[in-house]
Order: C-alpha cells, then sequence, then structure tokens
C-alpha cells in the first residue's frame, strides 16, 4: 500500500493540529548533529521527522507546526519544493523516487516557528500557543515510531471518546532509574537517613514511564 492509499485509509473527520518540537540540541548524538537536525537522522531512507510527520497526517493531523531553531532550516528544506532536483530525477528515469514525500506534502499544510534559546519541552510547546489557540492538539516527538495503527491515532480516539487529555508512554526498567538524592537543611547529604527507600517510589515511576507522544484536550 502506498503511503497516499495510506493516508486516505487513516482519514479522520475530525481535525486536529498537531505541534512537533524539532529545536533541540541534539548532544547525545554529537559530532553528527553539530551542523545537521538530529531530526534530520535517516531511518534506512527516510529522515526521523518524515516518520513523525507521516503519523500525524495518518492520524487526521493535517495542519503541523514544527518547532525548530536556528541549526534547523534542513527540516524546512526537506518539506519544500526542489525544482532542480524533480528535473534531474525526470530526466534520469526516476519520477518516482520522491513520490511519498509529495504525497505527504500535498497531504499537510506543515508551518514552523522557531525557538529562539533551548529552554526545554514545555516553553517549545507553548510557542505553539499562537497555533493552536483554545482547540485540542497533538504533541507528537520522535522518541518512537509508530506506524500501524499510529499512536497518534489511538490518543486521538481515546480523547474523543473520554473529552480528556490522553498522553502515551513507554516502559522503562528500574536499572534507567537512580535513587533521589534529598539533602538535609544543613546542606550535608546522608542518603541512608534522608532518602526514601528505592521500592517506594520505583512503582509509580516504572508505571509512569517516560512520554512517547501525547494529545493534549
Amino acid at each position: 500500500m502506498s503511503l497516499k492509499d495510506f493516508i486516505n485509509r487513516r482519514g479522520w473527520a475530525t481535525s486536529v493540529k498537531a505541534v512537533i518540537p524539532a529545536a533541540g540540541l541534539g548532544t547525545r548524538f554529537l559530532p553528527y548533529t553539530k551542523a545537521q537536525p538530529k531530526e534530520m537522522i535517516p531511518l534506512v531512507d527516510k529522515p526521523a521527522i518524515q516518520f513523525v510527520v507521516e503519523e500525524a497526517v495518518a492520524s487526521g493531523m493535517r495542519e503541523i507546526l514544527i518547532v525548530t531553531g536556528r541549526t534547523k532550516r534542513a527540516i524546512e528544506d526537506h518539506f519544500d519544493t526542489n525544482v532542480e532536483l524533480d528535473n534531474h530525477l525526470e530526466k534520469s528515469g526516476r519520477p518516482t523516487a520522491l513520490e511519498d514525500l509529495k504525497a505527504l506534502m500535498s497531504a499537510a499544510r506543515i508551518m514552523y516557528v522557531r525557538q529562539p534559546s533551548p529552554l526545554g519541552l514545555g516553553d517549545a510547546v507553548l510557542r505553539a500557543a499562537p497555533f493552536v489557540g483554545d482547540e485540542a492538539f497533538g504533541v507528537l516527538l520522535g522518541d518512537d515510531i509508530t506506524v500501524d495503527p499510529p499512536c497518534s491515532a489511538v490518543l486521538k480516539a481515546a480523547h474523543e471518546r473520554l473529552g480528556g487529555s490522553a498522553i502515551a508512554l513507554s516502559s522503562r526498567t528500574t536499572h534507567t532509574f537512580s535513587s533521589p538524592r534529598v539533602d538535609k537543611p544543613t546542606g550535608s547529604s546522608n542518603p541512608s537517613a534522608s532518602n526514601p527507600p528505592l521500592g517506594s517510589w520505583m512503582s509509580a515511576a516504572e508505571s509512569a514511564g517516560s512520554p512517547s507522544a501525547s494529545l493534549i484536550g
């Protein structure tokens, strides 16, 4: 099934806007991300950000705002037309090489806003306030890629059914958490005396996991 058919099959009557934060510095992927956005890291033959946009569109989110930073121009270029490349592909007998990307671009209205400083996810989402207004909207993070069904489609259905906010979480094992450190008022630290037992909070932390994508009502 082509991407175009998949998008049509997943169409929703109710439109919800999508916000994709993509302004992080990507320090975990240095030196690759020194001059290249981490969102453009390829998964086989497509950059990660394209999978996120595909998920949004397949979930009925046709109006998309990508929050970028000063080094993220490549993201905008990826979702823009390139006449020279199109002409080259036509002459070389590969006119359909960008067919899926063009179908995606025609199915979505993609806009951009810049986050001036890397002040975290909350600040990035706040940059979308004029875009979403008082409407429900989806926040899609590219940490996990979901296809069939798209995670955002499941969250959208939950939101429409329950009328509240919905969030998707991915589980984490206990070794990814460290015991919280609480200092005494004097400034000294004594983990055995001031820290709660690991088991008293671990089950709650495990059940919460970490966010993959969320739909905010």
